[in-house]
Parts: structure tokens; sequence; C-alpha cells
């Protein structure tokens, strides 16, 4: 990224990359959890809808490029060490690309067993890649 391009009102960690938290602007719900780095994050806050850097592909991707489940950006605030996103969107179709609303849709029971307790809204074996 050119010098002109940086932020650094925000901490990059030292692989370069920032924690964000995604949240349904309605609802309150947190739907993921992705990193960023420069690159990512310019183009969202220049774009309007969120962009990622995947750490497995080791390469930059934008929300629903693949599937149409796309996240329009309403608000984005940092956290008090400026290291940690929290970014409002509106989201299109489901956030998990295992075609959950939310990728949080596992809750722990008392007695220790996992249940399933998110909506279901898209069928992930007719979308290509990631979410």
């Amino acid at each position: 990224m050119p010098e002109s391009e940086r932020l650094p009102e925000f901490r990059f960690d030292d692989r370069g990359l920032i924690t964000a938290v995604i949240q349904d602007a309605e609802t309150s719900e947190v739907l993921m959890v992705a990193w960023m780095n420069e690159e990512a994050l310019a183009r969202t806050l220049k774009s309007g809808t969120c962009h990622f850097y995947s750490r497995s592909r080791k390469r930059l991707w934008k929300k629903g490029e693949e599937s149409g489940h796309v996240q329009t950006v309403v608000e984005v605030r940092r956290d008090c060490d400026r290291d940690t996103l929290l970014i409002r969107v509106r989201q299109t179709g489901g956030a998990c690309h295992t075609g959950y609303e939310s990728c949080f849709f596992e809750r722990r029971r008392p007695d220790g067993s996992w249940e399933t307790s998110g909506r279901k809204v898209f069928d992930p074996a007719r979308v290509d890649g990631n979410s």
C-alpha cells in the first residue's frame, strides 16, 4: 500500500492485521470475526462494503464476492487501543459460509454439550467458495 494511503490511526499486529468484529446494525448480533490488513481496511472504508484478508489463502477478499452475501457498512468503530474494529453492517444473505445467519450459531449447554441455536438462511452447497 502506498505511504500516502496508510492508516496510522489504527494499530495493526506484527503480521500487519487488525481484528474486525462484524455486527448486524439492526439486531446487534455478532455475525463473524475476521481480519483486515491495511489494504482491506482502506477498501472497506472507501467502498462501504467489507473486505478482509484471508490468513489461510493469503489474499484479500470481498465478503460476498462469490456468494453475493455482501456486508454494507453502516458504522465503523475502533476500540480504545485502536487494535480491534467493530463494524456494524447490513448483511445480505448469511454471514457464515456454512449457511447460517451468523458464524456463532452453536450454543454450549450447561451439561457441556452443544446445540445449534442459529438460523440457516442458505444452502452452502449452492455457493462457490467462501461467502
